[in-house]
C-alpha cells in the first residue's frame, strides 16, 4: 500500500507520477476526484494500473465513458455502492466499455449481504419498477450512537427473515430487466429525500435552505445539486 504525501491527493500530476514510480496496480477514488485527476493520469498500455474503483457518490455515465476513452484495455473500472451504516460497500459492478445503459449500475450484492427494493408497504417491487433500497446482512451497524429514535426509524425488523434487521437507505433503485449483461443488477436512481452526496460527503439541501431563510435579505430559497462539465456543485 502506498500513501500519498499530505495534500498530494489534490494534485493529479503528483498522483500520476507516484503511480508510475511505485508501479501501483489499484486505485480507489470518489468519482468527483477521479474526474479532477483523470486528465493527468497515464492510462496507456504501459500503465501498471489494473483496477480503478469508484464509490462514495454516483458514478456519472459520462465520466465512465471518458475513462474508457483514455484507459488501455487491461485497466478495469469498478463501481461500488454502500452507506456507512452498512460498513461500507454492499454492492459492486464492473463497468463495461460497450454498455448501453443510461446510468452506471451499482450491480449486485457482495457476499453475506442481501439487497431488497421495496415499496411503501415493504413489499418487493417488480423488475424495472422503482422502490426504496434496503440492506440486510452481517455488514449492518448496530445503530446511531445516542440516537435511539433515528436507529428505530432506519434499522427496521426484516419482514422476510425473523430476528434480522434491514437498513432503510433512503435511496431509490430498480432491478434491471434480466438479460445476459444485467441479470440481477441494480440501477441507482437518486434519493427519496433531499439528501445528496458531494465529493463523498452527505449533505441535506433542506438544512442549507433553512440557514439561508434566516438571513433578513432572503424571503425564499431553493438549493440544488447541479453538474457542469462533470463537476458537481451546490447552487442556491
Amino acid at each position: 500500500m502506498v500513501f500519498a504525501k499530505p495534500g498530494g491527493h489534490k494534485d493529479g500530476e503528483y498522483i500520476s507520477r507516484i503511480i508510475d514510480q511505485e508501479k501501483i496496480t489499484a486505485l480507489h477514488f470518489v468519482p468527483s476526484m477521479l474526474a479532477a485527476v483523470l486528465p493527468e493520469l497515464h492510462l496507456g498500455t504501459n500503465s501498471s494500473l489494473k483496477q480503478v474503483f469508484c464509490s462514495g457518490e454516483a458514478l456519472p455515465i459520462g465520466l465512465q465513458n471518458k475513462f474508457f476513452e483514455k484507459a488501455a484495455a487491461h485497466i478495469e473500472l469498478h463501481n461500488l455502492y454502500g452507506p456507512t451504516e452498512a460498513a461500507i460497500d454492499v454492492s459492486w459492478w464492473q463497468c463495461n466499455r460497450d454498455s448501453k445503459f443510461a446510468n452506471v449500475p451499482i450491480g449486485q450484492p457482495i457476499s453475506n449481504i442481501k439487497l431488497y427494493i421495496l415499496n411503501e408497504k415493504l413489499t418487493p417491487v417488480s423488475v424495472n419498477c422503482i422502490g426504496e433500497l434496503f440492506i440486510g446482512g452481517i455488514g449492518l451497524g448496530r445503530g446511531y450512537y445516542n440516537r435511539e429514535d433515528l436507529t428505530r426509524e432506519k434499522f427496521i425488523p426484516n419482514p422476510f427473515v425473523n430476528g434480522e434487521r434491514l437498513y432503510k437507505t433512503g435511496d431509490l433503485a430498480r432491478w434491471l430487466p434480466g438479460t445476459e449483461e444485467n441479470q440481477g443488477q441494480i440501477d441507482f436512481l437518486g434519493r427519496v429525500d433531499h439528501q445528496v452526496k458531494l465529493r463523498g460527503f452527505r449533505i441535506e439541501l433542506g438544512e442549507i435552505e433553512s440557514a439561508l431563510l434566516e438571513l433578513p435579505q432572503v424571503s425564499n430559497a431553493v438549493v440544488l445539486l447541479r453538474e457542469q462539465q462533470q463537476q458537481k456543485y451546490i447552487a442556491a
